[in-house]
């Protein structure tokens, strides 16, 4: 058997590349489906495997995933008990959001920023079509930006437009395994081509009606990055739901309020409606930003 990465997951058929650089097409034995995952897609993209050639083909088998050091997952938007794997084996996370056209909830930021903690997924938020911004909305993604740079995310302004701050952000992908996702329409296929103009991913346009985005990624794809590193490219999400996620671990994947929980009177707090709670009592004196606490109290709700 050889070893081999993902690089492409169609839903039955798997893209994987072995060390040698060769990529082999794979379909998944089918003892392995039924192993009890929990999950609408068992093999993601960024998933090291064991694969085998089938005889008389020139298809392959995958017989065996490796462990995974890590995974982003999201709530199934078929099946609400089930998973569906992000990706997998991930370095960090660019979270494409934008300001504008469509404009990127702080509760959708916010999930994904939770689910990453989670899986000790460094993330970096990037708010794209800067070059689209009025006077209005430049302020408020600079409160955003000034808001999660203080809780320990590198964020800024990118625009795939023009390719205002995109030095900065090849840099801090160069060598990495980067995870690329963002709702649907927010460029982010767009950025990943001014990143790497040789990658040539296709880009769709959006929706005037309701200004939301068009899926133009179909399939989670991982590609090498001239400059070094590799991207895997997802498809745009409308909605993230959490999954699997404790209500009393909560709290602890928001950085701020983790800092400050031992503060708290009672020690099982939920910090919804306890006296004496050191995260309300820093809501108030914005120390916490209040939409970050209206999205933790909005994600207890769920």
């Amino acid at each position: 058997m050889q070893e081999g990465v993902v690089i492409k997951s169609t839903g039955s058929w798997y893209e994987v590349r072995n060390d040698n650089g060769e990529v082999v097409l794979c379909r998944l034995r089918g003892k392995i489906r039924l192993d009890g995952l929990r999950s609408t897609n068992p093999v993601s993209v960024g998933d090291k495997v064991l694969y085998e050639k089938e005889s008389n083909k020139d298809t392959c088998v995958i017989n065996k995933i490796l462990p995974r050091f890590n995974v982003i997952v999201r709530k199934s938007v078929n099946l609400s008990k089930a998973s569906h794997i992000i990706a997998s084996n991930i370095d960090q996370a660019i979270l494409v959001a934008t300001i504008a056209q469509p404009r990127t909830s702080t509760g959708f930021i916010d999930r994904f920023l939770v689910t990453a903690e989670a899986y000790h997924i460094p993330t970096i938020i990037v708010f794209n079509k800067s070059d689209l911004y009025e006077e209005e909305q430049m302020a408020q993604a600079e409160e955003l930006i000034t808001v999660f740079e203080n809780i320990g995310y590198k964020s800024f302004m990118v625009s795939a437009m023009t390719g205002f701050q995109c030095e900065e952000l090849k840099k801090i992908m160069k060598g990495k395994v980067n995870l690329f996702s963002g709702h649907s329409g927010v460029g982010k296929s767009a950025l990943v081509n001014r990143l790497d103009p040789n990658l040539n991913v296709r880009v769709g346009d959006i929706s005037d009606v309701h200004e939301k985005g068009k899926h133009t990624t179909t399939f989670s794809q991982m590609f090498p990055l001239s400059f070094g590193g590799y991207i895997i490219d997802s498809p745009g999400i409308k909605e993230f739901g959490l999954y699997d996620m404790e209500k009393d671990t909560l709290a602890q994947r928001f950085p701020e309020m983790r800092n400050l929980m031992h503060e708290c009177k009672f020690s099982n707090c939920t910090h919804l409606h306890e006296p004496h709670c050191a995260i309300k009592n820093a809501v108030e004196q914005n120390i916490i930003a209040d939409w970050r606490y209206n999205d933790y109290c909005n994600m207890m709700e769920d």
